[in-house]
């Protein structure tokens, strides 16, 4: 399972990206997108975000 990103809570500050371990994260329309092949469920960047847009 792979994190999702809440759009609507995503500010598109970039913090996740830096976190994300395995480069699962990138952004699109300055929103985070996760990659789900590439994510690994570790939850930086859920831990890693200040909006709280990110759940496991």
């Amino acid at each position: 399972m792979a994190a999702k990103v809440d759009g609507d809570k995503c500010v598109g500050c970039e913090a996740c990206i830096g976190t994300c371990p395995v480069e699962a994260i990138a952004m699109a329309d300055g929103k985070a997108v996760v990659n789900e092949d590439s994510c690994i469920d570790c939850g930086a960047c859920v831990a890693g975000c200040p909006a709280e847009a990110i759940a496991q």
